[in-house]
């Protein structure tokens, strides 16, 4: 089986188009479906997508654009014959509201949307998506091998109590269930920060500021997680930041947040002494 999460009907002869932003995120998926075989394309984000990933694919099998051009990237969907794509990696949330320069295609969606958030504008370029036959593949798709797995990830005791633990899943759900992010950080008993806009790693920045000893920083998705385009993610940079934050302990839901390049992260967490825990 090529992922779990691959439609059952999934055809392996179709190309996959990759939406790639930023970060490593982009890079990890295209190495994991190039070794399926599976063929690739790249539409690659204009000052998004690492240049590395760019230059890894021939001329005829990439496009790149800017964040508004959902015209032009509807466009190369038909163009590469693309079956099935997949978003990976992020794009400046700054971009999805301020500077942002739409094409007539993205001009008329933000038009249509009541509530503008990066929910409602991705949730409707999906929509446009799937209208061209293009199935819009869950981004965790080919990336198994990188998901938070049950109980300890970094091996021996974990050092935060049950009953904290469950007060932090508690909590992360609450903030989650709410829209206003998909993190906190928890120290027995008493909630350190949540994660709003700012995102988690300045969320992670504040809560270094406090008393760090015996602290958990919890990750979970919403309710109603649209996978396609919204998966949590920890990797290096996120690890790195709670090493300079002394924040010691990490849980993450299992099957639902993807642990970046996850030998290197566990590799790294085990030298700076941070746990990491699957719930």
């Amino acid at each position: 089986m090529l992922s779990a999460f691959l439609p059952p009907n999934f055809d392996a002869t179709k190309p996959v188009a990759l939406i790639a932003g930023r970060g490593d995120y982009p890079l990890l998926a295209a190495a994991a479906i190039r070794r399926t075989g599976v063929p690739l394309r790249l539409i690659a984000m204009d000052d998004e997508t690492s240049p590395e990933l760019v230059a890894s694919f021939a001329a005829a099998d990439r496009v790149t654009l800017n964040v508004g051009q959902v015209g032009k990237m509807l466009a190369a969907l038909r163009g590469f014959g693309a079956g099935y794509a997949l978003m990976a990696g992020q794009v400046k949330p700054k971009k999805l509201f301020h500077g942002l320069t739409p094409d007539i295609k993205a001009a008329q969606i933000l038009l249509s949307l009541k509530r503008r958030n990066a929910e409602t504008i991705f949730g409707s370029i999906a929509a446009e998506i799937e209208k061209l036959g293009v199935t819009l593949l869950d981004a965790r798709a080919f990336l198994d091998e990188h998901l938070a797995t049950p109980g300890s990830m970094t091996g021996g005791p974990f050092p935060v109590e049950q009953e904290y633990l469950d007060h932090g899943i508690h909590i992360a759900r609450e903030i989650a269930r709410l829209d206003i992010g998909q993190g906190c950080v928890v120290r027995k008993g008493t909630v350190i920060a949540v994660e709003a806009f700012e995102g988690t790693d300045d969320m992670l920045r504040r809560a270094g500021q406090f008393k760090t000893d015996e602290t958990l920083f919890v990750k979970t998705v919403k309710p109603q997680q649209d996978f396609r385009f919204d998966v949590p993610v920890f990797g290096l940079r996120t690890l790195q930041t709670m090493h300079e934050a002394k924040l010691g302990a990490a849980a993450l839901e299992t099957g639902k947040v993807i642990v970046l390049d996850r030998p290197a992260v566990l590799r790294q967490a085990k030298i700076w002494g941070i746990a990491l825990h699957g719930f």
